[in-house]
């Protein structure tokens, strides 16, 4: 019984969902292989309405922005997400973080990731009102930004948020103990409150191409994403494989560290696909 509901329940949501989904890239879908397969373990198979929501959200990479499903992110549950959606009420996404946040590099605040995100999501999910709030300030470290986000998460009550979190706390040399501790306590704390969390990654740059602290924040936030069972966007992959595979793309503003236009909107892209593939993909059970 538990599985028929189940089943109708990702029906409904993918009838939602996948009538305007391939709307959302915002260049002309290329003819492509398929990308390489997700991460799909699990102790049962996924059903076949998964397996459509899946396929579909795969769809909404552009031309410059694509990059195989698995090098953006895994599947996790984002529960109070699927509710509002079901419930086709209004969907408040907090986006908080740090200069790629914020859009340090981008040429006007419509071209930062948060705006762009904001109008890929409006395109698929039409009949949901979308509001995506940027509270990104440049130079943070998770510690501080983990003390605004109490305050920001109890004045605005938002249903998901996106902390974009690791680069200056690579870039700063802040102990990895003290970055796991506040990104853990705090994604526990969200949690409690019923706010979906989605963890954005480190940026992928040649200048900390083979810098092993760097890599230690990078394996840290996996490591909390993974305890916590919260969705995770391998940026620096992503950003990476772009940068080995298409040689002609600029992502990178003048000082080769920040973001331009088009690094924003893959960004977006990015995070908006594992968002929407999630909806579908969800074959793990919540964290206790």
């Amino acid at each position: 019984m538990a599985r028929t509901f189940e089943g109708l329940r990702l029906f409904a949501l993918a009838a939602l969902v996948a009538a305007p989904l391939v709307a959302f890239a915002q260049a002309p879908q290329p003819e492509q292989a398929a990308p390489e397969s997700a991460d799909t373990s699990s102790n049962a198979g996924p059903n076949a309405n998964e397996t459509q929501g899946a396929a579909l959200a795969t769809q909404q990479l552009s031309a410059q922005c694509s990059v195989p499903t698995n090098e953006i992110a895994a599947p996790a549950p984002l529960p109070t997400t699927v509710i509002r959606l079901e419930g086709s009420q209004s969907l408040r996404i907090l986006a908080i973080g740090s200069s790629s946040t914020w859009g340090v590099g981008a040429t006007s605040r419509r071209k930062n990731y948060p705006s762009q995100l904001e109008a890929m999501l409006e395109r698929v999910l039409k009949t949901v009102p979308i509001e995506v709030v940027n509270r990104g300030v440049s130079g943070e470290t998770a510690e501080t930004t983990a003390e605004r986000l109490r305050i920001e998460a109890a004045l605005l009550k938002p249903d998901l948020v996106l902390w974009q979190v690791g680069t200056n706390d690579a870039v700063q040399r802040v102990s990895v103990e003290n970055f796991e501790r506040i990104l853990g306590s705090t994604v526990a704390l969200l949690r409690k409150k019923k706010i979906d969390v989605v963890l954005v990654g480190l940026q992928y740059t040649p200048k900390y191409a083979r810098d092993e602290h760097y890599f230690a924040i990078r394996d840290a936030l996996k490591r909390v994403a993974t305890e916590h069972n919260v969705l995770y966007v391998r940026r620096y992959q992503a950003m990476e494989y772009i940068t080995k595979t298409k040689a002609n793309l600029q992502m990178m503003a003048d000082d080769d560290f920040h973001l331009n236009d088009l690094g924003y909107q893959c960004m977006a892209e990015h995070i908006a696909q594992a968002i929407t593939a999630n909806l579908f993909v969800r074959r793990r059970k919540p964290a206790s």
